[in-house]
């Protein structure tokens, strides 16, 4: 099977090559070309023509939430929006059969407004990454496909795995330092996303006739972002060392970082600390599953010791 996979050069994308090499033909729509194994030819976006036909097309390309608040507003729009629409309407011409658009949970809410995310929740994001991502679904949904088309927007939460940056990297830089993790006061409980587990159901919707519609991606288990430390700890032969500092002093420590553009400001604060539970019934029960694949903890453990290694 031909796949065209976006962005194909991201944590993401290089972990989903890896899965899916030597099973399908792999080809490549990025922003840089560079040779890789398991890919055919990879592509720019300035000639869309030049792409073969696909039976499957993965887009993964966008730009990611800045919790430092630098990047222009416009941008979001641009690459979030802009180059789903391009790509789309790519695929609509180009008769492929299946098209898989990562969007986020973010597109719906940046606070879980009951006990749990569901498909159900109406969208209402707040930051201009879940906007963006809003946006883009909303052109998806509002197209006409053909009769052999069908379209699946993911939306994942944090994904997890070998290669993942962002705030993983710091909390593991900061148990590697030896620096003790000053927030254990905030007791929050985190969905995750295995990237192993994200493998799974991208094959899965790739194989199978799958029920086309929009589907969260989440792990079995939460975890907080205590746990967390603790899982980095043993990663590192260590003893986890957690302090359990005022919550108002960190607030105040947040806000210095909001004007000084320091590693600890209020949106990283946010999420490092708050409860964020999303529901994966529905994905699962499409697929016909009783558990994913691969416990968060096995996941996070991968990841670890991959920054470990």
């Amino acid at each position: 099977m031909k796949i065209l996979i976006t962005g194909i050069h991201g944590f993401v994308g290089n972990n989903l090559v890896a899965g899916l090499k030597g099973k399908h033909n792999i080809y490549g729509l990025d922003i840089i070309s560079p040779l890789r194994d398991g890919v055919l030819s990879t592509y720019d976006w300035h000639d869309l023509s030049a792409i073969p036909q696909m039976d499957i097309v993965i887009h993964l390309a966008g730009m990611a939430h800045d919790t430092k608040n630098k990047t222009d507003a416009q941008a979001y729009f641009d690459i979030n929006t802009g180059l789903t629409i391009k790509i789309f309407d790519w695929f609509l011409t180009n008769n492929s059969r299946k098209f898989i658009f990562f969007s986020s949970v973010k597109a719906v809410a940046d606070s879980v407004p009951g006990t749990s995310l569901t498909e159900e929740d109406q969208p209402n994001p707040k930051t201009l990454y879940g906007k963006s991502k809003l946006e883009a679904e909303r052109y998806i949904i509002n197209q006409s496909l053909n009769d052999n088309q069908k379209v699946y927007i993911l939306r994942p939460c944090m994904i997890h795995g070998p290669g993942n940056k962002g705030n993983l990297n710091l909390l593991f830089k900061i148990v590697q330092k030896g620096i003790p993790w000053p927030l254990g006061k905030f007791e929050n409980v985190r969905s995750f996303t295995s990237i192993d587990n994200l493998t799974y159901i991208i094959s899965q919707l790739i194989g199978r006739d799958i029920e086309p519609g929009i589907y969260q991606i989440a792990d079995d288990e939460a975890l907080s972002t205590n746990e967390l430390i603790s899982l980095i700890a043993a990663a590192q032969k260590q003893k986890p060392s957690i302090f359990k500092i005022p919550k108002k002093l960190i607030y105040f420590l947040a806000k210095i970082g909001d004007y000084l553009h320091l590693p600890l400001n209020s949106e990283r604060l946010k999420k490092l600390t708050e409860s964020y539970l999303v529901s994966n019934k529905k994905i699962k029960g499409v697929l016909e599953l009783e558990k994913m694949p691969f416990s968060a903890t096995e996941g996070f453990k991968k990841t670890f010791n991959s920054f470990q290694e």
